[in-house]
């Protein structure tokens, strides 16, 4: 395999695994503080909800199990939607020129925001559950806040990686002595 194939391989795998854990955390964090200070829950319950999805209503009353396989779902999750957004920079030239900007980032974080929400809840979850989503005020709430913890992480820590890969590659031309 050629040399540079390796270093663009490499530099992927870094973006992906660097914005992925970004995302999962400040998703996490995020998620967490909401669901215990918007609905009185707690930070268990809140991660035994996200395993109910998969596992069904028993896993609220799951204990420590299931809010460690509701945590596992999330990083799962968090993984794809990182890959899918990483993929989609890969490939897009247009993509990679509008996310160069912090206001690019922040316009794609606008869009691809809602998109995840969007999917999550109206193909994703229902597929599991066998029940449509309840679109109210809280569905709306996780429009905007996908935008600025899901999204915002995703599309900046991908920026960032793509940007830091391209100088490394980017041979720097030195002055005539």
């Amino acid at each position: 395999m050629a040399t540079h194939i390796r270093v663009m391989n490499a530099s992927v795998r870094s973006t992906l695994l660097r914005a992925w854990l970004t995302i999962a955390l400040v998703d996490w964090l995020f998620a967490s503080t909401y669901g215990v200070v918007s609905y009185h829950s707690t930070v268990a319950r809140v991660w035994q909800g996200v395993a109910s999805v998969a596992l069904g209503p028993p896993a609220l009353q799951g204990g420590l199990r299931t809010v460690l396989v509701g945590t596992a779902l999330h990083l799962c999750v968090a993984f794809v939607w990182t890959a899918v957004f990483l993929g989609a920079a890969l490939l897009s030239a247009r993509l990679r020129t509008l996310i160069a900007t912090p206001g690019g980032v922040i316009a794609v974080a606008i869009v691809y925001g809602p998109l995840v929400w969007i999917v999550m809840s109206t193909l994703v979850i229902p597929a599991f559950t066998g029940r449509p989503p309840k679109i109210g005020g809280r569905w709306f709430a996780q429009i905007v806040a996908h935008m600025f913890f899901v999204a915002l992480p995703i599309v900046a820590m991908v920026a960032r990686g793509l940007t830091t890969s391209a100088a490394r590659r980017t041979p720097t031309l030195e002055p005539a002595t």
